[in-house]
């Protein structure tokens, strides 16, 4: 390959990089991983284990997996230290996966710009679809697993849990008023700044980052705290890396593919396009709502309902950054099965959904 193409692959790779960092960083991540650490330092596992843990039953656990992703806006990047620290904390597979996938792609935000952009009709096959994949990736989840999980709650079971005393139960609220701004501090800033310029969206940001830190400051110890930074750093350091390197790369990728071959191989519903919208929607990463005017675009140029579904689905949902991150936190044999189940799934409900609905 001649130099000069190589120096423009890298200036891609570090033009997505520089994106990323400006764009998402600060306002997204940073809240994530705080919110991560909390969860897995303040909540009682014995709740987790209790309503998401996997004696809890099916019936329960995933549709409260399922809504509470709607009022967490967050992509595929930022919504994995959130669903590893629950899984952390005690959540069976399950919820925790389907967690991971819903968070990005069925959140109160997304749906919402989806319907502006889009429409409703797309948006309510949408909403179905991404409801109807979940379910059947946490039960492949869990099935695949339930030897692992089985070994894993027994061994729940067998430490020994104390009644929480009063100082326990003030010390869980105030938990609860800090997650809550936190997630506050997450969903602001991209939401009253959407389409505005990063240094607005960070003004919003930082008065409540900072009344987040004061609350934390006056209601827990030193102690306290510094363990909470402890399991926060233990996110970013696991995760960052690896976001940041797969952020790279897809910069590469969007520079070698050229959009003429991607708008001719997209049109009309057929499996393979719908397959391939769903590969390049795996692959590619889209901040939270940007994927609804970029798939606007693509079926203006003509490309089929049912791929538009598709990158629907996986665009938010998952991104090379997100798969690469999956298999250092959730080791390599699960992030393998979830990427896999989840490549066949949405592929079969948006070629199916999109055929007979759209």
């Amino acid at each position: 390959m001649p130099l000069d193409q190589i120096n423009l692959l890298l200036v891609a790779g570090l033009q997505s990089l520089i994106d990323y960092v400006a764009q998402h960083t600060v306002t997204c991540l940073v809240p994530a991983f705080f919110i991560a650490g909390a969860m897995n330092y303040f909540i009682s596992k014995d709740v987790v284990i209790r309503y998401l843990g996997y004696s809890a039953r099916r019936l329960t656990s995933f549709p409260l997996a399922t809504v509470s992703s709607i009022g967490l806006a967050v992509c595929s990047c930022t919504v994995i230290p959130i669903a590893s620290g629950l899984y952390r904390r005690g959540s069976s597979i399950g919820p925790a996966f389907i967690f991971l996938w819903t968070a990005p792609a069925l959140n109160i935000l997304t749906i919402t710009y989806s319907g502006a952009i889009l429409g409703i009709e797309m948006t309510l096959v949408r909403i179905l679809a991404a409801i109807s994949s979940s379910l059947i990736i946490g039960l492949v989840m869990v099935t695949v697993f339930r030897k692992e999980e089985r070994e894993r709650s027994d061994k729940e079971k067998a430490k020994p849990h104390a009644a929480a005393t009063k100082a326990e139960v003030l010390h869980s609220k105030n938990s609860l008023i800090l997650i809550l701004m936190l997630v506050a501090t997450l969903l602001l800033p991209n939401y009253l700044g959407a389409g505005r310029a990063f240094l607005e969206k960070l003004l919003i940001f930082l008065p409540l980052f900072a009344a987040s830190m004061a609350f934390a400051y006056l209601r827990f110890s030193r102690d306290e705290i510094r363990q909470w930074f402890q399991e926060t750093w233990w996110f970013v350091k696991k995760i960052l890396p690896l976001l940041l390197m797969g952020v790279f790369i897809v910069g590469v990728v969007g520079a070698i593919i050229p959009p003429e071959f991607v708008q001719q191989a997209l049109g009309g519903n057929g499996l393979p396009q719908t397959f391939l919208a769903n590969f390049i929607g795996a692959i590619m990463y889209f901040s939270s709502m940007t994927e609804s005017p970029f798939v606007k675009v693509m079926m203006g140029l003509g490309m089929g309902k049912a791929p538009a579904l598709a990158l629907l689905l996986t665009g938010p949902g998952m991104s090379l950054p997100s798969i690469l991150a999956i298999i250092r936190v959730f080791t390599f044999r699960k992030a393998i099965v979830y990427i896999l189940t989840t490549i066949v799934v949405s592929t079969t409900f948006a070629f199916v959904l999109g055929n007979l609905l759209l």
